[in-house]
């Protein structure tokens, strides 16, 4: 669903009486237990509310701009869009979704590394003016492609670049000659742009050593005449309130320091998986079982499992919906569906695996589990960011079925928001839920 078919229609379930997102785990799980056993994919809206209230409530001063790479799903793109936020798009294609659900182009900022020239032309057409320049080539190109564009330069962080294992953007030693050349070429600059990981184990310092060097591009900027407005501090939030509030912590005191309310500045932020990750579950069959031999060095203690392990095949992979493990993401331990653990119940060492038989199909390393049986499902939670283009694909129907749902109370708060059917969620339609 990266994509919009010809008449796009959308089916969002409402739970109304206390049914539960679980309750709709189970209806799905019978009814695949019918028919194939496929996996599938249930979206839970109210979370992205749930997130957006929770960002506003920390962060306000920090204005939301979503990368349409973490998540394209057009109900994400909708629902996102019609809370007002703006779209981060690494390509032509993620500029046209976000274009086609009526995002104007003043909320749309196109980054990626190296863009192709058809991007930039694309950009231009659709009067999308802010795009991101990561160095002087970048800047060429974008002067004959599309010299009305206004550029957040992309300035590096040692935090990214300790990540990475390479460094994208300029240095602020080489910032100086990066803005006269836009100068010399009649291309505006309005700000600057980076990214801070959500891995950095030192916020503060992260922090400080960026908008310190922020503020001294945004003086350079000014002295050589550029209109600097925009500070764009990039991403790393990963869903968490605790981890929002340590950046917050680490981020409001500085931002008072270097960009004051009254310096007229506008902060924005880019949390991609702060909003989507825990919107989304999965939930797969096991299609395979192995006992082998036990190699681990060390295991939680008081497990019961003598010298057993166990191998289990699931219907899905890295090859498909967790193709952020061969990325280098880690993939947490699922729950096993309608599971009631009993006091003496042992559990056993497993590693769990798509079923391509491939060496690198390996979805979760090793976890703790009760012994399963063919036919079982397992239950991921937080896979919004995880694989989810492997299951609504560019073009053509979804690979997975994504069944989208909404409790009652998160659907009034939605409308109270300004999300409604009739308007921003045209291409949507609203039916109750049944088991």
């Amino acid at each position: 669903m990266k994509g919009l078919a010809d008449k796009p229609s959308y089916i969002i379930e409402l739970l109304e009486g206390g049914v539960t997102l679980e309750d709709v785990i189970d209806g799905r799980i019978c009814e695949q237990a019918q028919v194939e056993k496929s996996a599938f994919v249930v979206g839970d809206l109210g979370a992205l509310m749930r997130q957006h209230a929770c960002w506003q409530s920390v962060v306000p001063q920090l204005q939301p701009y979503y990368p349409v790479k973490c998540n394209s799903s057009p109900v994400v793109i909708e629902v996102l869009a019609s809370l007002g936020l703006g779209f981060i798009c690494a390509n032509k294609t993620e500029v046209s979704l976000v274009l086609e659900h009526g995002v104007p182009p003043d909320n749309i900022i196109l980054s990626g590394v190296c863009k192709q020239l058809a991007h930039i032309k694309h950009a231009a057409k659709n009067n999308i003016q802010h795009l991101v320049c990561e160095n002087e080539a970048e800047l060429s190109k974008i002067s004959r492609l599309h010299p009305s564009a206004k550029l957040l330069l992309q300035l590096t962080t040692k935090a990214h670049a300790a990540e990475t294992s390479m460094s994208f953007g300029f240095s602020l030693k080489s910032c100086r000659h990066l803005l006269e050349a836009a100068k010399e070429l009649g291309v505006q600059v309005v700000g600057v742009t980076f990214h801070i990981p959500s891995s950095c184990q030192d916020l503060q310092q992260a922090y400080t050593h960026a908008l310190s060097d922020a503020r001294c591009v945004f003086d350079m900027g000014v002295d050589l005449g550029f209109n600097m407005n925009i500070l764009d501090i990039g991403g790393g939030f990963t869903g968490s309130e605790f981890q929002l509030k340590l950046v917050e912590s680490a981020v409001r005191p500085l931002l008072d320091a270097y960009f004051p309310p009254l310096s007229g500045v506008q902060v924005l932020a880019q949390p991609g998986s702060f909003y989507v990750a825990s919107a989304f579950s999965l939930a797969v069959n096991v299609i395979g079982k192995k006992v082998v031999a036990r190699h681990w060095d060390s295991l939680a203690q008081g497990v019961n499992n003598e010298d057993t392990e166990f191998l289990y095949y699931m219907n899905e992979g890295v090859y498909g919906p967790f193709s952020c493990k061969l990325l280098g993401n880690s993939i947490a331990a699922p729950s096993v569906h309608k599971h009631v653990r009993c006091a003496d119940e042992g559990v056993y060492p497993s590693s769990l695996w798509g079923p391509s038989l491939d060496q690198l199909d390996q979805v979760v390393e090793r976890c703790l589990l009760p012994e399963l049986s063919v036919g079982d499902w397992l239950c991921f939670s937080n896979m919004g960011v995880c694989g989810l283009e492997e299951f609504t694909c560019l073009s053509g129907p979804p690979q997975l079925p994504v069944y989208y749902t909404v409790s009652t109370c998160d659907w009034y708060e939605m409308q109270e928001a300004g999300v409604a059917l009739d308007s921003a969620m045209k291409n949507f339609s609203m039916v109750q839920y049944s088991a």
